[in-house]
């Protein structure tokens, strides 16, 4: 069984890891940690453009695939099976089309608890999988 553990590496993240350690391990399930990355800028010449850009998202990429790799460690540090995935592109459509493809029996992700207001306005990775996902999602309030 594949459990699929969408992490945004805030505080938060800490949260999500205790309860999905205790989830995997009670499961004997694999567990695959995602981050989703944010897809490249919209702007004109990104391509061609300022070398400096594309050096601050590289180590940006660099910096979140490794933090991603020691959660991943962690759990298998303590005898469970566990992968690190970095994908870039947008947070709600990269969750769904990886749980689909790694055919995970749930989703665990976490909540930052901002609000309706806030969600109205900026709207929420969390609750656009949990609207859009067919497969089961535990969501981990952040507060």
């Amino acid at each position: 069984m594949n459990i699929l553990i969408a992490v945004d590496l805030s505080p938060v993240t800490e949260q999500v890891m205790a309860n999905a350690r205790q989830l995997v391990q009670a499961m004997d399930a694999h567990a695959y940690l995602l981050h989703a990355a944010e897809p490249e800028p919209d702007f004109v010449g990104f391509d061609t453009g300022p070398e400096v850009v594309r050096d601050q998202m590289a180590a940006e990429f660099r910096r979140e695939h490794r933090q991603v790799q020691e959660l991943a460690e962690s759990l298998r540090s303590e005898g469970l099976t566990a992968t690190a995935l970095l994908v870039q592109g947008p947070i709600v459509d990269t969750v769904l089309k990886e749980a689909e493809r790694l055919d995970a029996a749930m989703i665990i992700l976490g909540s930052h608890g901002h609000g309706a207001v806030y969600d109205l306005l900026v709207g929420s990775a969390c609750e656009g999988i949990v609207r859009k996902s067919a497969r089961p999602v535990l969501v981990i309030p952040g507060r």
